[in-house]
């Protein structure tokens, strides 16, 4: 009796595997968000705090939580932003900010520059072009109507997008040097 529970547990589960798959090619279907293991896979170029902040994202994503998805998905891109404004010990971050050169710390450019300011000095510093600007401002600007109180209520597809368009920003970024 044991071995055919067993059976019929392993059978069930092959079935909810397929299910998944190919529920999770229609938009509306949970079932879609079991896919984000291709995202998940982007993650391994990360820093282990990037990694984490980033995989908190989909798991936000996973459980439906859309709004959450959108901060942790910043504060991963925000913290890998930061690292590489840091990656020559400032000097350069310093030189284009005379008035930056008391932050010494990433800590310290966290607390006291706001990630607006520090889109425009890494365009400055020629990590990214200016319609990029425009478009990191933009999912800032999301980013904030998810982090405090709104009307806006992302759904699904908007958070995988937003999430996978961070990524991609992200590795696009880590290509580059100071």
């Amino acid at each position: 009796m044991i071995e055919l529970c067993r059976r019929f547990a392993a059978k069930a589960a092959t079935f909810e595997q397929a299910a998944h798959k190919i529920l999770s090619h229609h938009e509306g279907a949970r079932s879609r968000v079991i896919n984000v293991d291709l995202t998940r896979q982007k993650l391994t170029s990360l820093s282990l705090q990037q990694h984490d902040l980033f995989q908190q994202a989909l798991e936000c994503v996973e459980y439906g939580i859309f709004r959450a998805a959108h901060v942790m998905a910043w504060a991963g891109f925000a913290d890998l932003l930061e690292e590489k404004l840091a990656s020559d010990s400032f000097v350069k971050l310093h030189a284009r900010n005379p008035a930056w050169s008391k932050y010494t710390t990433v800590e310290d450019l966290r607390e006291n520059v706001n990630e607006y300011q520090l889109i425009e000095a890494a365009r400055a510093l020629g990590l990214f072009s200016k319609p990029a600007m425009k478009a990191l401002h933009g999912l800032l600007s999301k980013r904030n109507e998810c982090a405090h109180p709104s009307a806006y209520q992302p759904e699904l597809n908007e958070t995988l997008g937003y999430v996978s368009e961070l990524l991609k920003r992200a590795e696009d970024i880590k290509k580059k040097t100071l």
